[in-house]
């Protein structure tokens, strides 16, 4: 059994059978490259791994001090390709099957205020193209939750504007509908409008929503380096990334008294623990809980 063709027919089943995003099967795949270097470091042969290899790899990479999210993560893929293997190879058994993964805490998300969040959107440069555009971009974030990757793909014809909705196709190529706000639209069609026109658009992106000055799609790196110099130029020092305006989108809705089953549905949630993360309660609002009911406040 061969490391390389394992590795394609392993790729090939997460793309047709899984039906995982190009994003997910590079995360899986380097999992599994990671394994193999360090194999070949040990001179091991793919079918000689057992559990007690995997143990030792997990050992190894614990001392690059990589989070426990990584090696759960890295554990979790290592156990799909084997019982990849089990399936198409006949292999005897998952050495990674009985491992327990890291015991994880899950962190409340880091937010911004809707006064943060409108700085931020007015430090915007109306005067130039990428203004405008950037200024749709960050209306969308906030105002859809959308992933970046879902934001660089969003596609003109999946624009339903004169209803309100937007639809996007996120993890795993699921397609979703969001309601999208006036405000979000607004802007959108000022860009699509009066801006986009202006662009040597090339043909790959002639569906693509939002892109550079050079007619090309818009890149993930450069959407989180927008809002980097945006955050730079009103002085905002929390972590800020495109995700922190899902993160914020999420909270703020929960906050309000959204359903917790409609805020997993927008944003496209498999599981409503995942949501569950968004129903924690600000200081503040705890502070004045106790002042008002607690008899010794």
């Amino acid at each position: 059994m061969k490391w390389d063709l394992a590795k394609q027919d392993f790729k090939r089943y997460l793309q047709l059978e899984r039906n995982l995003s190009n994003n997910s099967v590079e995360a899986y795949l380097n999992d599994v490259q990671k394994l193999e270097s360090y194999c070949a470091y040990k001179q091991l042969a793919l079918e000689d791994i057992d559990t007690r290899t995997i143990q030792q790899f997990l050992i190894f990479i614990n001392e690059f001090n990589i989070s426990p999210f990584t090696q759960a993560r890295l554990l979790s893929g290592l156990k799909t390709f084997f019982s990849f293997l089990e399936i198409e190879y006949q292999i005897k058994s998952n050495p990674a099957a009985l491992l327990e993964s890291p015991r994880l805490n899950r962190k409340i998300p880091s937010v911004l205020n809707i006064q943060e969040i409108e700085a931020l959107i007015n430090a915007i440069d109306l005067s130039t193209l990428e203004g405008a555009r950037n200024k749709a971009i960050l209306e969308i974030l906030y105002g859809c939750g959308l992933r970046v990757s879902e934001l660089v793909n969003l596609k003109i014809s999946n624009l339903f504007l004169d209803i309100e909705f937007i639809k996007v196709e996120g993890k795993g190529n699921k397609e979703r509908l969001i309601p999208i706000g006036s405000t979000a639209i607004k802007y959108i069609k000022i860009y699509l409008d009066e801006i986009r026109p202006h662009i040597p658009v090339h043909a790959e992106a002639a569906d693509i929503v939002f892109l550079n000055r050079r007619g090309k799609q818009l890149t993930r790196v450069m959407v989180f380096l927008i809002i980097k110099e945006l955050a730079k130029k009103t002085g905002l020092s929390k972590p800020l990334s495109p995700h922190t305006f899902r993160h914020s989108f999420a909270s703020h809705l929960v906050e309000g008294g959204a359903d917790l089953r409609a805020v997993q549905d927008m944003l496209g949630h498999e599981s409503i623990t995942t949501t569950e993360i968004y129903t924690h309660i600000d200081k503040d609002y705890l502070q004045s809980i106790i002042t008002q009911y607690h008899p010794r406040s």
